[in-house]
């Protein structure tokens, strides 16, 4: 238990969750465990934080938050890791999410001279959705904008990782988290051929 508790990265004061504890030692025990093939990369990995979600269908969703400066040790074993823990918790969909920060026009209060381009709202929004997609690639966007002024995005993932199977499953647990973490509309799909 001590040991799975460096896992979780909080801030001074707060107790991590059940559900975070949960998930330090699920990674500890991945780490630990003589058969895993990613126990040297899990070595620097720590979370910062899990929800739950409910999705649509009656399933519901792990949002793993991770602290950025580990998010490049993630994307390495991005699928492993996901495949890993989805055993874990009893077949519940895992989605990965680096925190970032969002700076807004009143930067200058800070101490900043100049906004940083991947601190704004648009950028981290686009790196959210990257994120929660996962492995696959996005290969097209197109955003819709109806009569009322409503916007949805439609997002086009690979075709190549529609016969893996396992993404075609996901498809509404990736709108369900991109709308709770941006509250913005999205549709994940594949194009059609």
């Amino acid at each position: 238990m001590i040991n799975a508790r460096k896992k979780i990265v909080k801030e001074k004061g707060a107790a991590p969750t059940p559900l975070e504890d949960e998930v330090g030692k699920a990674l500890f025990e991945i780490e630990v465990s003589p058969s895993s093939e990613i126990k040297a990369d899990l070595r620097d990995i720590c979370i910062s934080g899990a929800k739950e979600m409910e999705v649509k269908q009656g399933r519901s969703a792990v949002v793993v938050h991770f602290p950025y400066r580990v998010w490049k040790n993630v994307r390495k074993i991005h699928g492993r890791l996901v495949r890993e823990l989805e055993k874990k918790f009893s077949h519940k969909h895992v989605v990965f999410v680096a925190n970032r920060t969002i700076l807004d026009k009143n930067f200058r209060r800070k101490g900043l001279k100049v906004r940083p381009r991947t601190r704004t709202l648009t950028s981290v929004h686009e790196s959210i959705l990257e994120d929660v997609v996962g492995p696959t690639e996005i290969v097209g966007k197109r955003t819709r904008i109806s009569v009322d002024g409503s916007k949805l995005l439609k997002v086009l993932l690979d075709p190549k990782d529609k016969d893996k199977g396992d993404v075609e499953s996901k498809l509404a647990t990736f709108s369900a988290v991109y709308k709770k973490l941006t509250n913005k509309e999205a549709v994940f799909q594949f194009p059609e051929a």
